[in-house]
C-alpha cells in the first residue's frame, strides 16, 4: 500500500494510538487504512452531529453504517460519539442567528473549530489517544522560516484542498494531528480504496451543508426557525425595481435568484440594509474595494503582518495583499489588496497564507 508515515516530520517507525474521525466517506476510509498499514493502533470514530433530516451531507444513518463497515474491513474497532447538543449550540444555532442578523456564515469552519478539533480532541485526550487523524485534504508541514513551528499546508490536490477550513488550528493541535491523505490526489485516494475493496471507493463526495435538506433547502430550514421577511430590490438611485422573498436569504455579490426577469444588464447585490429589508443591486465594479477588514483573527503561531496571500472562499483564487494590524490589536486586521477585489460578505472566512502555508484567518467584518 502506498502512503507515507504519520507525516513528514515524525519517525515512520514510531507506533501510536490513533483515533480516526470516519465520516463514512472515501477520504477518511483511506486515512484509516493507511494508518493501519503503517502499524499504528487505530480506532475509528464517527461523530453523530445532526439529528434532523439530511440527504446532502455527512450525518446520515447510512454514513455511520458505511464507516462501521469499513472499520470491519480494516479490522479496527469503531465507535460513535454523539455531539448533537454541541453541534446545535456551536454550529446550527449560530448559522440561523447569522442569517437573521445579515451575516453569511461558514458552518463547516465552525464545525471544525468547535466540534472536530475541540470537542473531539478533548474526548480523544480523555480516552488516552496519542494522535487524532481525519480525512482532510491538507498537509501538516514544517515552516522553513521557523523550524520550531508547524503549519497547515495546502493539500496535494488543488481542486480538493481544504486548508481554508482548517485555518483555526494552533500549534498544540498541529502537534497531534494527522492528515494521511493530504499528500494524495482524490483520484489516487479512490484508486487505493478500490484496490483495498473498501465499500466507500465510489461513494460521491458530500455536498453542501450537512443539515440542509435538498427539498426546500436553506429557505425551508431557516423559515422553520426564524421569520423570513420579504425585501425591496432597488437600484443604485433608490428606485424600486422588484422584490425578493427573503432578505435573510440574500448575500453580498449575489446575482442569481433576484427575480429581475429579462434584465439585460448583469446586476449584483451591492448592499443589504437588513433593518429596512432593502437590497441594492448594481454593476459588479460597485463591489470592488481596496481593503477588507477582518475580525476575530486566530494566528497559527502569532501575528504575521506584511505581504500575504489571501483566500476568501473554500476554493477561491488566492489574491496578493498586505496585512496590517488595526489599533495594535492582533485579532483585528486590515487586508490591503494589491489590486481591488470584491468585498467579502460579513461572516465569511478570510484566510492568510505564506508560501502555501496557513498563518491565520478570521471573519470578514463590515
Amino acid at each position: 500500500m502506498s502512503g507515507k508515515g504519520l507525516d513528514d516530520k515524525r519517525n515512520v517507525n514510531e507506533r501510536h494510538d490513533v483515533v480516526v474521525a470516519m465520516s463514512g466517506g472515501v477520504d477518511s476510509s483511506v486515512a484509516a487504512a493507511l494508518l493501519v498499514a503503517q502499524g499504528h493502533r487505530v480506532v475509528g470514530v464517527t461523530l453523530k452531529l445532526w439529528g434532523g433530516d439530511s440527504d446532502s451531507g455527512c450525518c446520515s444513518v447510512s454514513d455511520v453504517d458505511d464507516a462501521r463497515r469499513v472499520a470491519q474491513q480494516l479490522g479496527i474497532d469503531h465507535h460513535v460519539f454523539n455531539f448533537g447538543d454541541e453541534f446545535d449550540r456551536f454550529v446550527v444555532d449560530p448559522y440561523v442567528a447569522d442569517h437573521q442578523a445579515g451575516r453569511t456564515p461558514n458552518p463547516c469552519v465552525e464545525c471544525n473549530r468547535h466540534i472536530k478539533f475541540d470537542r473531539f480532541f478533548r474526548r480523544a485526550d480523555a480516552l488516552g489517544f496519542d494522535m487524532v487523524a481525519t480525512g482532510h485534504h491538507a498537509r501538516i508541514v514544517d515552516d522553513p522560516a521557523r523550524p520550531d513551528l508547524r503549519r497547515v499546508g495546502r493539500g496535494a490536490d488543488g481542486a480538493k484542498d481544504q486548508s481554508y477550513v482548517l485555518h483555526m488550528l494552533d500549534q498544540d493541535q498541529l502537534a497531534r494531528l494527522v492528515f494521511p491523505v493530504g499528500a494524495m490526489t482524490k483520484a489516487d485516494v479512490r484508486a487505493l480504496a478500490a484496490d483495498l475493496g473498501l465499500r466507500t471507493a465510489d461513494k460521491p463526495d458530500s455536498q453542501d451543508v450537512c443539515f440542509i435538506h435538498s427539498v426546500g433547502g436553506r429557505e425551508r430550514f431557516l423559515g422553520d426557525r426564524i421569520p423570513l421577511r420579504p425585501a425591496r430590490l432597488v437600484d443604485e438611485t433608490g428606485v424600486e425595481i422588484g422584490t425578493v422573498d427573503s432578505v435573510e436569504m440574500v448575500t453580498l455579490g449575489q446575482r442569481r435568484g433576484l427575480n429581475l426577469g429579462g434584465d439585460a444588464n448583469r446586476r449584483y447585490v451591492v448592499d443589504i440594509d437588513h433593518a429596512s429589508a432593502t437590497v441594492t443591486v448594481g454593476e459588479r465594479h460597485r463591489l470592488l474595494v481596496d481593503e477588507q477588514r477582518v475580525e476575530a483573527v486566530q494566528w497559527s503561531a502569532g501575528p504575521e503582518y506584511g505581504a500575504s496571500t489571501v483566500q476568501c472562499s473554500a476554493h477561491g483564487a488566492p489574491r496578493s495583499a498586505t496585512v496590517e494590524p488595526i489599533d495594535g490589536d492582533a485579532s483585528s486586521i486590515r487586508v490591503v489588496w494589491q489590486e481591488p477585489q470584491q468585498r467579502v460578505a460579513a461572516g465569511q472566512s478570510v484566510v492568510l497564507y505564506r508560501d502555501d502555508m496557513v498563518v491565520g484567518g478570521g471573519t470578514a467584518g463590515v
